[in-house]
């Protein structure tokens, strides 16, 4: 059994069907979670009700947008832990005890997995794997000098979260929330990357190719924004020179 306790925080808009059903794979945890906080970002669905049918915590937060909405999560959860699924997760039984076995290593911060796409069959899931999961590992990872969170599966140390908290831009709906705390997370903290933690999600990242670009253009979007901090270049030069955590300087 673990001794953390861990938080499962779930930003949700108006998606109140896939919710019910990730609520309830938590339920059927092998270790259960210590809380469930929700963070209703302005449903008019039956999300928020959906939630406390199931002893969810409910918070709202009215800033539209996936980042505001995570951080408040974050900023309410009480256990030790802090982990983060999407509403149209669907956590394995063994999820948060594996999130626990990783984070018994006290040099790991924050642990992260693969997601999976159970609705696609054959060459298309193949493509969402290779060129959708991999390449977001693998280029953003190449990008930021070390793994990035993805948004739909990962856990970090309560501690980790309050230490970047200020860091984020939580108001701005244009960065990719996960990226974001990426890039401020892991100048200081060791974030793992599990290849065995993977997180059963929708389809709908794919549902047409404007909602790609859309995807593609925040990703750069949210590097911008974070300046000389998620700058590929300064990153890869310290950990060359092994001047990692990142010390940025007070002036070029």
């Amino acid at each position: 059994m673990s001794s953390y306790r861990v938080s499962v925080v779930i930003p949700v808009k108006d998606d109140g069907a896939h919710l019910r059903v990730c609520l309830a794979a938590l339920a059927a945890q092998s270790v259960r979670p210590f809380e469930i906080v929700v963070v209703d970002n302005g449903s008019v669905d039956d999300s928020a009700a959906v939630a406390l049918a199931a002893g969810a915590r409910v918070v709202t937060e009215p800033v539209v947008g996936i980042s505001a909405a995570a951080s408040t999560g974050y900023d309410a959860a009480c256990g030790d832990v802090i982990a983060r699924l999407d509403a149209d997760s669907d956590p394995p039984v063994d999820w948060i005890e594996r999130i626990a076995a990783d984070l018994a290593d006290p040099a790991v911060d924050a642990v992260t997995g693969p997601g999976t796409f159970p609705e696609l069959r054959g060459v298309p899931q193949v493509l969402a794997r290779v060129l959708y999961m991999e390449a977001y590992f693998v280029l953003v990872g190449s990008a930021l000098a070390h793994w990035p969170l993805f948004g739909s599966n990962f856990a970090m140390r309560t501690s980790a979260w309050r230490s970047v908290r200020g860091e984020v831009h939580r108001d701005d709906p244009e960065v990719h929330d996960d990226m974001d705390l990426s890039v401020a997370l892991g100048r200081d903290h060791r974030i793992l990357l599990d290849r065995e933690l993977r997180m059963p999600i929708s389809s709908r990242p794919f549902s047409s190719l404007p909602s790609m670009w859309r995807r593609n253009r925040r990703g750069f979007h949210t590097l911008r924004v974070g300046g000389r901090s998620a700058s590929p270049v300064r990153r890869w030069r310290a950990r060359v020179h092994g001047r990692w955590p990142l010390a940025l300087p007070a002036s070029d």
